[in-house]
C-alpha cells in the first residue's frame, strides 16, 4: 500500500488540509500506517501533479494560505483500482526477531533487557488503543465510518496483544534456561 492511497482513503471522507490529514493519521490510523507531516505534504503535492486531488487556498491572516484537498475523480477512479486489487501480508523486517535467533551467541541478559523493553512499549500502546476504544463503545449509533474504524483499531489492539504475549512467552524461556 503506498501512502497516496491512505491519504486518498481519508480525503475519501471528506476534504481536508495537510494538518488534518496528519492529525487522522496520529488519532485514527496510527496503529497500522504512519506517517510524518513532511512525507504527507510532499505525497499531497505529487498527488496533485497527477490529478488525483485539487485543492482550495483558504487566506489566513498573518500564515501562509491554508489549502484544503479534495479528491478528484481521477483520484476516486485510483482509489478504486487500487482497491480492487488483492492484498499481500507486509513483509516482516523485525530487529528484537534478529536478536532472539542471536540469542544463544550473545548475553542473555541483554535479550531479556531488551524484551522487557518491547514489551513495555507495546503495553503502552495498547493502553492508548483501549483509551481509545472506548471513545467507539461510548458512542450510542456509530455510523458505518465508526465501525470500519474501529475494526482497524481492534486489528492495532490485537497485534499489541500479540506482541506481549510472544515477549512473555520468550522471556519463561529464558528463565527456563538459567533454571
Amino acid at each position: 500500500m503506498a501512502l497516496a492511497h491512505t491519504i486518498l482513503t481519508l480525503l475519501s471522507y471528506s476534504p481536508a488540509s495537510g494538518y488534518d490529514i496528519s492529525k487522522r493519521f496520529e488519532e485514527d490510523i496510527s496503529c497500522y500506517w504512519k506517517a510524518s507531516q513532511q512525507q504527507i505534504y510532499r505525497e499531497l503535492g505529487k498527488m496533485a501533479k497527477q490529478g488525483w486531488v485539487t485543492h482550495q487556498s483558504i487566506p489566513q491572516a498573518g500564515k501562509p494560505d491554508k489549502k484544503i484537498y479534495e479528491l478528484t475523480p481521477v483520484g476516486e477512479t485510483e482509489l478504486l483500482r487500487w482497491f480492487a486489487e488483492p492484498s499481500e501480508p507486509t513483509p516482516i523486517r523485525e530487529d528484537l526477531l534478529v536478536k532472539v535467533l542471536a540469542g544463544p551467541y550473545l548475553p542473555r541478559d541483554l535479550l531479556h533487557q531488551e524484551l522487557k523493553h518491547r514489551r513495555h512499549l507495546h503495553e503502552r500502546q495498547l493502553s492508548d488503543y483501549h483509551a481509545m476504544e472506548q471513545c467507539f463503545l461510548g458512542a450510542s449509533e456509530p455510523t458505518s465510518a465508526e465501525q470500519f474504524r474501529y475494526l482497524t483499531l481492534r486489528r492495532g489492539i490485537r497485534y499489541e496483544e500479540s506482541w506481549i504475549d510472544w515477549c512473555d512467552e520468550v522471556m519463561a524461556v529464558l528463565a527456563q534456561m538459567e533454571n
